[in-house]
């Protein structure tokens, strides 16, 4: 998923938008039909800048203002001598209001526009094949739930054809405020969104079915400013978060960036705490210690020469290390056993902030609960379905509802992995997390993540800001090694060693600044 820079901050459910959406009709006076005009326009314009000179262009409209929307563009199409046409996968008859206005435009012009159900078998195929571009303009913010036919199969037929896809406002089939689709959902390659940013596009099955998103905000910021409706979330990427960093003094030492202790490793899954370690170093922790079964100390000093490896059998030996340490990360690899009990009790004891992931948090999943304190949970959804007793289509069906929950039981501050990295806290909007690739799909990502979680903590002056921070620089370190190795090879140490690119940005940034103050 691709993501412009120009992009909100602010996400919206669908009911929001739409209120929106009446809020300047009704209280700013711009007529309705301009504004889908406006939208039209803005849709094409889009089109226009990603395919030039395409020879043909199919629409496929439905029966509400997504379906107008698309009327309307076919004309500005046919205006230009592109050769369009419609197909009308609702009805037109059961057009009204302003989506009537626009069939009624399209016609004017001369643009063809076809019944779905005037269309011999096979027919749709052969169009949609035959198109340079196929616009998705069949359902909009107000449809949930899955599609029904007709509108199921020819979502189907569409994800079959080669041609590439413009969605209007949002790929049809995809729940705009959860990114869930419980049915057919269009594979679209661009999106064309308005008003509002939707939730949706961001997370859960967003974006997997969504190329890239540009947002025409169809509004003067003044026009929108007086709406009531509040953002239930917020975008955020790697270069929001890069500001929060200071460039380091030239006297600087390595007491001033934190001491990270990584508990992790049980026999047969060293290689989880080495990463750990080695991603924690490599996002600027001053200090790193790795306590692990003492077979895997060797191979540990090997990868790492500069942590501080301990082999530890008992939960006991953990005491001193934990006084030494300024954050701790405790969960990769440290299994079910005897062992794992030990070194999570050992770190839930401790007042000292603690990042909790993997088997840590299978653990905790059987606690009644845990003392809440400085703390981030790291779930990915199987995880957080056994620490909510529930399945992993429930939590992928409203991501952000989920990762809420786990944040009111369990307390702190909760990052849900998965397309659309979510984080709760207990105060503030939720954040969706921008960035990420499918070549994230293997193991050990998480655990180069709560090595950068664990050095950003002892950096930074907040929990939650930390948390943000290393979850954008996590996705962007693992879109910029994507981009190097491809997805089917990208390793997780691949992430953690353009990692150092990613963060070399922040020095860059730190000179500036201090030239600024000057």
């Amino acid at each position: 998923m691709r993501y412009e820079d120009s992009l909100p901050e602010a996400l919206y459910s669908a009911d929001s938008v739409r209120a929106m959406d009446r809020y300047l009709i009704e209280e700013q006076g711009i007529d309705g039909f301009d504004l889908m005009q406006a939208a039209a326009r803005a849709a094409f314009r889009q089109l226009r800048k990603r395919w030039p000179s395409p020879g043909s262009v199919l629409v496929l409209c439905g029966a509400g203002n997504n379906g107008g929307d698309g009327y309307l563009i076919a004309a500005n199409a046919h205006r230009l001598g592109i050769f369009v046409e419609c197909v009308a996968v609702a009805p037109s008859a059961k057009l009204t209001g302003d989506a009537l206005k626009a069939f009624e435009v399209a016609q004017t012009e001369g643009v063809p526009i076809t019944e779905i159900s005037d269309l011999p078998e096979g027919l749709l195929q052969e169009k949609l094949a035959a198109s340079d571009v196929i616009v998705d303009a069949m359902l909009g913010t107000g449809v949930t739930g899955a599609p029904r036919a007709p509108f199921s199969e020819v979502i189907r037929a569409v994800n079959q054809a080669k041609p590439p896809v413009l969605a209007v406002d949002l790929p049809s089939g995809l729940d705009a405020t959860t990114g869930a689709a419980s049915g057919d959902v269009v594979q679209a390659e661009l999106i064309v969104t308005y008003i509002g940013a939707k939730t949706g596009l961001y997370t859960g099955v967003g974006p997997a079915v969504c190329g890239e998103v540009v947002f025409e905000p169809l509004a003067t910021p003044e026009q929108i400013s007086g709406c009531p409706e509040q953002p239930v979330a917020q975008l955020v990427r790697w270069q929001d978060c890069k500001g929060g960093f200071r460039q380091r003094p030239l006297n600087a030492h390595k007491g001033q960036f934190g001491h990270v202790l990584i508990v992790a490793g049980e026999s047969g899954f060293g290689g989880a705490g080495i990463m750990a370690a080695e991603a924690a170093s490599r996002a600027g922790a001053g200090l790193v210690s790795l306590a692990t079964r003492p077979e895997h100390v060797t191979a540990a000093l090997v990868r790492c020469p500069n942590v501080m490896v301990r082999g530890v059998v008992h939960g006991s030996e953990l005491t001193a290390l934990i006084e030494q340490a300024d954050v701790i990360v405790c969960g990769p690899g440290i299994g079910k056993s005897a062992w794992g009990q030990q070194m999570l009790q050992q770190v839930l004891d401790s007042a000292k902030p603690r990042v909790l992931d993997a088997d840590a948090l299978n653990l905790m999943a059987t606690r009644a609960a845990i003392p809440f304190g400085q703390h981030v949970l790291t779930p990915h959804p199987g995880e957080a379905a056994r620490m909510l007793g529930c399945s992993v289509a429930e939590i992928e069906a409203d991501r952000l509802a989920a990762a809420q929950k786990i944040q009111r039981i369990w307390g702190g501050v909760v990052l849900l992995k998965g397309a659309g990295t979510v984080i709760a806290a207990n105060s503030g909007l939720p954040v969706v997390i921008a960035g990420g690739n499918p070549g994230m799909a293997t193991g050990g990502m998480g655990d180069v993540l709560s090595g950068i979680l664990g050095a950003f903590i002892g950096q930074l002056d907040n929990v939650r800001g930390a948390t943000r921070a290393a979850a954008s620089a996590h996705l962007a370190a693992a879109d910029r090694a994507a981009n190097r190795v491809g997805y089917m090879a990208l390793l997780p140490t691949d992430v953690i060693k353009d990692l150092a690119f990613v963060l070399k940005e922040i020095d860059v940034i730190g000179v500036r600044n201090d030239r600024e103050e000057e």
